[in-house]
């Protein structure tokens, strides 16, 4: 009987020690990290997809633009100008006065844009507190408008077209214009001035080969060049046109997110190209497959003009004659209630924002873009 009972004592701790170790083998086997999941479609995940270009809004809304307007060292007052001219409460806005300018300059159009009780109600104007150092002709031009372009498809909201500007642009046209004639015109066009025969820019943009200070350094200095020569790149073909386009979402968006590396490519072969905003954006967009159809020939003077110096008094006869703006006020339209238009009231009533009333300046628009889209040759324009 001693012996049983001594049997039973070591017994029973070795049984349950035994069971503890069963379950926690059988447990530890089912939750391994390493185990396959028979459902797992056998997709290799390293593979690109095709490029899937995001949709854009139909035609019967109401086009946004969103816009661009930099500025240097005392350009405060003209970049001002230049956005009320420009304002209106459906598109949005980025301004940005580069490093060059002096700090009281950029915090007074920091607070500008902070105490002007319009941009405050409508929440569609935003500065780029911490400048860029942009030098003239250099590539830190194109990475300025990147930044820009970022801004407005991270916190923009829905928009349509980008347009880039500076603070010496100014429009012939009023917004309710722009927005009027472009509501019927497919989202998905980039107009754009380009051209694959670059001519003499062969020997004198694309061969030499320059540095920008503005990509390293705090202190602006103009770009310089470096003995050595280049040859004509054969991974893409190089085109060039204007600086001042306007260009759709879908197109930025490819910029930025780049999904087969041409953007980001192109950008680093043109860190060394002089004038690069004559040529980054053409040259990708004529390279890549997905957009090379979307691009229009277009005068980008038809709702523009530059350059224009610091209260020039030719902006005073646009402002009368095109735009209906009285001096440092907005130009009129549906979107106003109660009060003067054209002045800074500390009270803002915003309606009828989506209705619009387009003058002369929709028609001379229209005109243009009819004659674009109606040309018989439309569809072999692109890109040659």
């Amino acid at each position: 009987m001693e012996l049983t009972i001594k049997k039973t004592k070591w017994m029973l701790p070795l049984v349950f020690t035994i069971l503890i170790s069963i379950f926690l083998i059988i447990f530890i086997s089912t939750k391994t990290p390493f185990q396959k999941s028979p459902n797992k479609a056998k997709v290799p995940i390293f593979v690109e997809s095709k490029l899937h270009i995001s949709q854009t809004r139909p035609i019967s809304t109401i086009p946004r633009l969103a816009y661009l307007i930099s500025g240097s060292s005392g350009d405060g007052v003209s970049l001002k100008r230049t956005l009320k001219a420009l304002y209106h409460p459906l598109n949005q806005y980025v301004v940005h006065l580069d490093l060059e300018s002096p700090v009281d300059e950029r915090l007074e159009l920091v607070n500008f844009v902070k105490n002007e009780p319009l941009f405050v109600k409508a929440g569609n104007v935003r500065v780029i507190v911490r400048s860029n150092l942009v030098t003239y002709r250099g590539p830190t031009m194109v990475s300025n408008t990147l930044h820009a372009a970022a801004i407005l498809l991270k916190e923009g909201g829905e928009w349509d077209w980008f347009i880039n500007l500076s603070a010496s642009d100014y429009p012939l046209v009023t917004q309710d214009d722009l927005l009027h004639t472009f509501s019927t015109v497919p989202r998905e066009l980039n107009f754009i001035e380009h051209t694959s025969d670059i001519g003499w820019k062969e020997y004198h943009r694309a061969r030499p080969v320059i540095i920008d200070p503005g990509l390293y350094s705090l202190n602006k200095s103009d770009v310089f060049w470096i003995p050595q020569k280049r040859s004509m790149p054969t991974a893409f073909k190089l085109f060039t046109g204007s600086a001042w386009m306007m260009l759709s979402r879908p197109f930025m968006e490819y910029l930025l997110w780049g999904w087969d590396n041409l953007p980001r490519i192109v950008l680093m072969y043109y860190a060394n190209f002089l004038s690069t905003p004559e040529g980054y954006f053409h040259t990708v967009i004529c390279n890549a497959e997905e957009f090379m159809n979307t691009t229009n020939m277009v005068d980008s003077n038809a709702s523009f003009a530059r350059k224009f110096g610091r209260n020039e008094p030719v902006l005073d006869k646009i402002d009368s004659e095109l735009l209906g703006r009285e001096a440092d006020g907005f130009v009129p339209g549906s979107w106003f209630e109660g009060g003067d238009a054209n002045t800074t009231i500390s009270q803002y009533i915003l309606r009828n924002i989506t209705s619009l009333r387009p003058g002369p300046g929709a028609q001379r628009i229209k005109t243009l873009i009819s004659d674009l889209l109606s040309d018989k040759d439309f569809h072999r324009k692109h890109c040659i």
